[in-house]
């Protein structure tokens, strides 16, 4: 058996901690057989345990403390600490791996929530649950959440090679904001998600550039997203965002327009990678 868990991209600007997408970048968790103690087989880094501390052992230990030990391989090439949900990548597969190897017959609305209450945010986790975008809530301790199509685009990420930890990004946020600045900013996150579900990439690209909550609270801690948004609106692509925490940018392209956007970002000085995604549609899956 292997488990398939996409990628993330959460907030897309002015969607702060409720809207995310899942991308075409992948963790996969492979079962190879009974085992006396856990073990994970995987090259991602000395860092990283290869026992039952790895993050995805206990995430599905908590779910399902009864789980027989087994040898696992991991693989994956989503890039840590780089706002592509890497750590929300292994708890949803955690997640999965219990529900599979415990029968446990876990509804996707289950999962959101249990990967939820775990992760913190519902943006991180339920696209790579649900695939596509996800609009969720986590209020209350509830977990609600909407799937809906995203409009066809290419998706361009922007990586640079250094790490960003959530923990740093975040605490440069502020804790109150005046009251009409966060009707601005509701109003803003509210006109994207309605153009997406239209299928206006257009308006879509162009509210995600007017976020009010968290983007230029950061912005000394990404510059080049102020570089690549110049970059952008030379090429006429639709818009370019902070993913997740950061550091990386993802930008959304017509097709038609994505070579150049590339050739536009190879020019940048940043020691940086850049990936040319697509939206994943499905979420977790297992083969």
């Amino acid at each position: 058996m292997k488990i398939r868990v996409p990628a993330t991209s959460a907030n897309l600007g002015p969607g702060f901690d409720s809207c995310g997408i899942a991308l075409s970048q992948y963790l996969y968790i492979e079962i190879i057989k009974d085992a006396e103690a856990w073990e994970i087989d995987h090259s991602l880094g000395e860092d990283i345990p290869k026992d039952k501390k790895n993050l995805l052992i206990q995430t599905a230990l908590k779910v399902n403390p009864k789980l027989s030990p087994k040898k696992l391989k991991m693989t994956s090439d989503i890039p840590l600490a780089r706002g592509l949900g890497s750590s929300s990548s292994v708890i949803v597969a955690g997640i999965e791996l219990a529900n599979r190897l415990g029968n446990m017959h876990l509804s996707q609305k289950d999962k959101v929530q249990i990967a939820t209450e775990m992760e913190g945010h519902p943006d991180n986790v339920a696209p790579a649950i649900c695939g596509d975008f996800v609009v969720a809530s986590y209020v209350d301790g509830e977990v609600r959440h909407v799937k809906h199509h995203f409009p066809m685009c290419d998706v361009i990420a922007y990586v640079p090679n250094h790490e960003l930890l959530t923990q740093e990004s975040r605490s440069v946020l502020p804790e109150m904001m005046p009251y009409q600045q966060a009707v601005q900013a509701s109003a803003i996150a509210n006109v994207m998600i309605a153009a997406i579900l239209n299928g206006n990439l257009p308006l879509a690209g162009v509210m995600m550039e007017k976020d009010r909550w968290h983007e230029s609270h950061r912005s000394h801690l990404v510059p080049h997203l102020t570089n690549i948004r110049e970059l952008a609106h030379k090429v006429g692509v639709y818009g370019a965002f902070l993913s997740g925490a950061g550091p990386t940018v993802l930008v959304l392209t017509q097709e038609e327009k994505t070579n150049a956007m590339i050739s536009e970002l190879e020019k940048l000085s940043e020691d940086a990678s850049i990936h040319l995604l697509s939206v994943d549609q499905e979420g977790v899956q297992v083969f």
